[in-house]
């Protein structure tokens, strides 16, 4: 089976793994890795300066899904896995240029502890009512029609929550606003939640004791297992989040080494795509050639564009997923100038607060042993949905606007010794209210093309797992359709 693969960020990437993984141990496999710019890995990119690592793109992946681990793992990248410091972990909201800290007991966007909320100066007294009375919310029917985030967010705690955390925490995960995404597809739990509780406080309260009981039901048995009848201690928390040593990179090059050099095009845009009576026409580089499949892995925005010649509707509703940009900047400072920060790992700031920035992560305290001793990086992110317009802007002007209002925030005055300014257009998908209906008519209208699969972070989730396991997926079903055609 010959595949061409269109995109060579980290799906596509994985996509390749997999047909190469598959080469290897004897399948008759071939595959042809398109990528547009001169280098793969998308939005996956690091850079060392003096020995401290700065991540152009995503710093890290979720720990609690699994696949990005085992890919590591399969490269011989263990070694190398750094997990976020938690012990020190503690996220700010920026409220009328003062950071307040996130209470304790916050479950993602749910109040689940009275004290802390009921002390925190995140929220005013009339939203603290509110939330102890959203306990008594009934269960809610679950309709089939989609709604914002905001809107589910808002009935429960009102329009400050959706402010003060809703939006912020959403736009530093997606980049998106609060009042665009889509509830069912970003917080199904919640939704799923208020149905059978009404009330997102007792169902989360519920969520976390079955969690707790299933924790001590393991280590009996564990216990059992061991011959000693006593309960064995619970395992260790898992981390939030993970990285790599030497940076994101590590796991772009790793893949990259495991492939064909001479089956990888750089610097190689696809033009069209057509569909033959025996598979696939590709056109790259002025040059056509007919592949069994193809696995689009490109944002689908340029999806939709190379697949409306063959089913309009489709790239239709390819083009129609909104995507967000960003810029991230990391500032490298000498940490004895820098002068004390809150602890923790960095802030977010709420759209009212009416700043460039949308977050600040303190990166030597999220992840050990990247940093050298003495050394700090503070990495703003801006951009968004809702301030496109400062990719415009002159790399010295981002910076700059980014040390005013660090010194605002922060009082930090100190001239960094390294600055590095990444701008990414059109990089994040949002699942905007109705993104699952679309998402089920786009997969409808794949499968009636076949040797035709999708992959990336516009269908089934945003995060490098996500986008790793979607890619790897593709190539093992069109190799298990090659096999049952053959």
């Amino acid at each position: 089976m010959r595949t061409a693969i269109v995109g060579g960020g980290i799906a596509g990437l994985a996509a390749a793994y997999e047909l190469e993984k598959a080469r290897a141990g004897g399948a008759g496999v071939e595959y042809t890795l398109f990528e547009s710019r001169e280098r793969l890995g998308g939005s996956l990119g690091s850079e060392i300066v003096n020995g401290t690592v700065l991540e152009r793109g995503p710093d890290s992946f979720l720990s609690e899904k699994p696949a990005a681990t085992e890919l590591c793992r399969e490269l011989g990248l263990s070694a190398d896995l750094v997990p976020s410091n938690d012990a020190e972990r503690k996220t700010y909201v920026l409220v009328k240029n003062r950071l307040v800290a996130l209470p304790d007991g916050l479950m993602f966007l749910v109040p689940t502890k009275l004290i802390p909320t009921a002390l925190t100066r995140l929220f005013s007294v009339s939203t603290k009512v509110r939330m102890g009375l959203e306990l008594l919310r009934p269960p809610r029917p679950s309709g089939e029609e989609d709604e914002a985030v905001a809107a589910l967010v808002e009935r429960h705690f009102g329009a400050e929550a959706v402010d003060r955390l809703a939006d912020p925490l959403l736009s530093g995960i997606y980049g998106g606003d609060a009042t665009q995404l889509s509830a069912r597809t970003v917080l199904p739990r919640l939704v799923e939640m208020e149905s059978e509780y009404g009330s997102l406080t007792r169902g989360m309260l519920a969520a976390h004791a079955k969690m707790r009981a299933k924790a001590k039901e393991m280590a009996k048995k564990n216990g059992a297992a061991n011959g000693n009848g006593k309960s064995s201690s619970p395992p260790a928390a898992r981390p939030i989040f993970t990285t790599l040593k030497g940076g994101l990179q590590q796991l772009v090059d790793a893949i990259e080494a495991k492939l064909n050099p001479a089956w990888v095009r750089v610097g190689t845009p696809v033009s069209a795509l057509e569909r033959a009576a025996d598979g696939w026409v590709v056109e790259a580089g002025g040059v056509r050639e007919t592949y069994d499949a193809v696995i689009v892995s490109s944002p689908a925005w340029a999806a939709g564009v190379l697949l409306a010649p063959v089913d309009e509707t489709l790239g239709e509703d390819l083009s129609a997923i909104p995507y967000s940009s960003s810029i991230t900047v990391n500032l490298l400072y000498d940490e004895r100038r820098l002068g004390k920060l809150p602890d923790g790992f960095g802030f977010l700031v709420p759209a009212s607060e009416g700043r460039a920035m949308l977050a600040c992560t303190f990166v030597h305290r999220k992840f050990l042993g990247r940093t050298p001793p003495g050394k700090a990086v503070l990495r703003a992110f801006l951009g968004g949905m809702k301030n496109e317009a400062l990719l415009a802007e002159p790399d010295d002007m981002l910076v700059a606007t980014v040390r005013q209002e660090l010194k605002e925030i922060l009082g930090i005055e100190a001239e960094p010794e390294h600055t590095q300014v990444s701008r990414w257009r059109r990089a994040m998908a949002q699942y905007a209210v109705g993104h699952q209906k679309r998402a089920k008519r786009v997969a409808e209208h794949v499968a009636a093309l076949p040797g035709l699969k999708l992959a990336g972070n516009a269908y089934d989730g945003i995060g490098i797992p996500d986008c790793i396991r979607l890619g790897r997926l593709a190539a093992k079903e069109l190799m298990a359709t090659g096999q049952r055609v053959g």
